[in-house]
């Protein structure tokens, strides 16, 4: 059985995004903060930990909701964020989300958002890339602040919208 995770929910529960034929909820849990949307878990994504024991999810789904926590270059919360996300994935557990594209109006059009999550952010989820590009590139090295590992499975950006899919490697 898959469990899967939809957080900051809100009253829309349809699943946007998918591998291969998982296009149905198996075993879903729902959180968000506001308890007037009824989800099966309140809780503000901004503290930590998660209300979940490790190994937890199969899944976790995140739509238009990753850009309404933290702040713009809060590097520290971004890491503990997929820190948390990783701890209560089952290993290869997938995140999946979407997040308003830089170029979007909604990207910093909506007063609740707090930071844009552009793509280029996934390569600091990875070792290898880390590995690949620490002395090589201008890339920062953040890995003494990681206890995550993700591999990006697929990332678009189609007009307003980003869509990624990570897997966590354990």
């Amino acid at each position: 059985m898959r469990t899967e995770l939809l957080i900051g929910c809100g009253s829309e529960h349809t699943k946007r995004v998918w591998l291969e034929d998982a296009k149905e909820w198996q075993f879903l849990t729902t959180l968000d903060i506001n308890p007037a949307h009824k989800p099966d878990v309140v809780h503000d994504l901004t503290t930590f930990p998660y209300p979940f024991a490790d190994n937890t999810f199969d899944e976790i789904h995140a739509y238009e909701v990753l850009e309404h926590t933290g702040q713009q270059g809060d590097y520290k919360f971004f890491f503990q964020q997929f820190n948390e996300l990783y701890r209560i994935l089952k290993p290869d557990g997938h995140i999946f989300a979407t997040t308003p594209a830089v170029n979007s109006r909604w990207a910093w059009g909506d007063p609740s958002h707090t930071r844009i999550f552009p793509l280029e952010y996934l390569v600091f989820l990875s070792l290898a890339e880390y590995e690949n590009q620490v002395g090589v590139t201008a890339m920062s090295d953040f890995r003494y602040l990681m206890t995550c590992n993700f591999a990006t499975a697929y990332a678009k950006t189609n007009k307003d919208q980003n869509t990624f899919v990570l897997r966590a490697i354990k």
